[in-house]
């Protein structure tokens, strides 16, 4: 048995209710985000799609609950007290993510596939310090992701546009960091992780 430190415990608070395979993944990308940190997800990440060989649709569905996650969480910070700054940026960010939900949902029809539908998703919302302290590992947790899903894609064109997506959430990212006087950049690398250790430890978190 592994002894862990929880990275980032509030990752594990978040609930997700939802039995597709792409909610499933979901849940345990943000498991390994609270158990060993956000830098973790994309090893585990393109290591999960590896293994599974689903292809792009299944790729682009992830990445499609990845951002119903993200839009969701924006939508509902907006009935927080937050301050005028960060209300705006809630709202920017949020309407950033459901551009994402609503071109992601669109590729995969025209690829012949069935976007994934809308989990349901509950966060520790209390206040603007519970918002900003989840929208950073969020915002990390998504960076990673997509890090660890870009060399599974098969599609030039998919992983270019996948690509602008990315960049989009690690502008949000170092955004979100520095409102939390964070350092912006905090690494150069991801760091590697086995999967086995990864499923060990993160096991506890996952209910399906």
């Amino acid at each position: 048995m592994i002894d862990v430190k929880h990275a980032a415990p509030d990752l594990a608070a978040i609930q997700i209710e939802g039995m597709s395979r792409s909610a499933f993944m979901m849940r345990s990308a943000l498991a390994v985000g609270a158990v060993y940190g956000t830098t973790m997800v994309s090893p585990f990440v393109r290591q999960a799609l590896a293994q599974s060989g689903g292809g792009d649709i299944e790729i682009l569905n992830f990445a499609l609950t990845l951002e119903y996650l993200e839009a969701d969480f924006y939508e509902k910070s907006m009935r927080l007290s937050l301050d005028s700054e960060l209300l705006d940026i809630a709202t920017e960010f949020g309407s950033n993510e459901a551009e994402h939900v609503e071109a992601l949902a669109g590729t995969i029809t025209d690829l012949g596939g069935t976007p994934v539908e809308k989990p349901t998703f509950m966060f520790p919302l209390k206040n603007q310090a519970s918002f900003l302290k989840l929208a950073q590992t969020l915002e990390d947790t998504g960076v990673g992701a997509y890090n660890g899903a870009g060399p599974m894609i098969e599609s030039k064109e998919i992983l270019a546009a996948a690509g602008s997506i990315v960049q989009i959430e690690a502008r949000h990212a170092a955004a979100i960091r520095l409102k939390n006087k964070a350092e912006p950049a905090p690494a150069a690398f991801d760091e590697a992780l086995e999967m086995q250790a990864v499923l060990d430890a993160v096991k506890p978190f996952i209910k399906a």
